[in-house]
């Protein structure tokens, strides 16, 4: 059962991503609160994975996600956002998140999401990936993407162009008609070459660079 706690100040949005979650087999949300009890509360319930609300009044969210940050072992957290909060984008990238989803994200996307959080993986929900993006553009400093880009090779391209696209491995290695264990090392590696980043980080990097102009069409093989 993966675990999952909800911090939004809230309650109506709280009682509604716990009814979705909880409609899920596999997860269940063990506790909901506001921002000033998050930290004691995933402390003492221990959840897999945070859903995270990136604009409180009363502890924000960048506050409770640096806090997550010295819990041991640290839940992967995952920022929920709206479309005006791009100037947050870039602190919570450096703070550590996991992913963003959109507060009006689908069930079923939801759903997904928190599964591959709690797998060990990043999420940049199809909502979020415009605000997400276009946020971090505004707030990043400037530096050349088109220079790391270069220092990877051409199937690491293709690679960073589809997680730039919002693709899972495994979408990943159907698309380029690879194994998903191979599709997993050049991610890998991608991941390595631009400085250690996550697929979130990632994928602003194949923006900046003009990787992913379209975003609706994948790169072919």
């Amino acid at each position: 059962m993966i675990g999952v706690v909800v911090v939004d100040d809230e309650p109506l949005v709280r009682s509604g991503l716990r009814a979705i979650l909880g409609s899920a087999a596999d997860i269940g949300v063990v506790a909901d609160c506001g921002g000033a009890e998050a930290v004691a509360v995933v402390e003492r319930h221990r959840p897999q994975v945070v859903l995270l609300d990136i604009r409180m009044p009363d502890v924000d969210g960048l506050t409770v996600l640096a806090r997550l940050a010295a819990v041991s072992p640290p839940p992967a957290v995952a920022m929920l956002t709206t479309f005006d909060a791009g100037e947050y984008v870039d602190r919570a990238l450096r703070g550590g998140a996991a992913g963003f989803l959109m507060k009006n994200t689908s069930p079923e996307q939801l759903v997904h999401a928190v599964r591959v959080l709690a797998g060990g993986g990043r999420v940049l929900g199809p909502e979020a990936a415009g605000p997400v993006i276009g946020g971090y553009l505004a707030s990043a400093p400037a530096d050349d993407a088109a220079r790391l880009v270069a220092g990877l090779t051409e199937r690491e391209r293709q690679v960073l162009a589809l997680v730039g696209h919002g693709m899972s491995n495994r979408e990943i290695a159907a698309t380029l008609h690879l194994a998903h264990g191979t599709v997993k090392d050049h991610v890998s590696a991608m991941l390595t070459k631009l400085g250690g980043v996550n697929r979130v980080q990632a994928a602003v990097v194949a923006e900046r660079a003009g990787m992913i102009a379209g975003r609706g069409a994948a790169p072919r093989r």
